[in-house]
């Protein structure tokens, strides 16, 4: 049997004489023969910075061009990048004002009883104009503070002192 050398580790190991004809024996091991037959290359993980190798395939059909290790850091930049307008669903905007105030870090607090429970945290509008989206039109506030600024004349005079 003829001696052949590995193109990875340049060890020598013999090579059948029918897999030399067909262009076979090329590595010594499947540890070599999988590190040989790579053919795409490591990039960067676009959320977290991670390397990840990627087949020619894949670095080939990506449309952004942006690669990721798992899918959830996909999934991070996804919902980082096509929010609003730019998302496939998006209709007016007019119910969006909870995401508005979860996309800009406020403080899930009560502005008037401090509760940090989120369960009953609602978004209240300060001018009462649910168009008006804007931040600086948006507190947080639990469902009694919110219904008590909507219906008694005390809060509603407390609330015009605090904000």
């Amino acid at each position: 049997m003829p001696v052949v050398k590995c193109k990875i580790c340049f060890k020598e190991f013999y090579g059948k004489p029918y897999f030399l004809k067909i262009g076979q024996a090329k590595y010594c091991s499947k540890e070599c023969m999988r590190i040989g037959s790579k053919t795409g290359k490591i990039v960067q993980c676009h959320s977290c910075g991670k390397e990840v190798y990627k087949t020619k395939k894949a670095l080939r059909v990506s449309k952004s061009k942006t690669y990721f290790c798992t899918k959830s850091c996909q999934t991070k930049w996804r919902n980082s990048i096509f929010v609003g307008p730019k998302h496939a669903n998006w209709i007016d905007g007019r119910n969006s004002y909870k995401s508005v105030m979860l996309r800009n870090k406020v403080p899930k607090i009560c502005k008037l009883c401090k509760n940090k429970d989120s369960r009953v945290l609602a978004v209240h509008h300060l001018d009462h104009d649910r168009k008006n989206s804007s931040l600086s039109n948006l507190i947080w506030l639990c469902h009694n503070c919110h219904f008590l600024v909507h219906h008694d004349k005390e809060t509603i005079k407390n609330m015009e002192t605090l904000v």
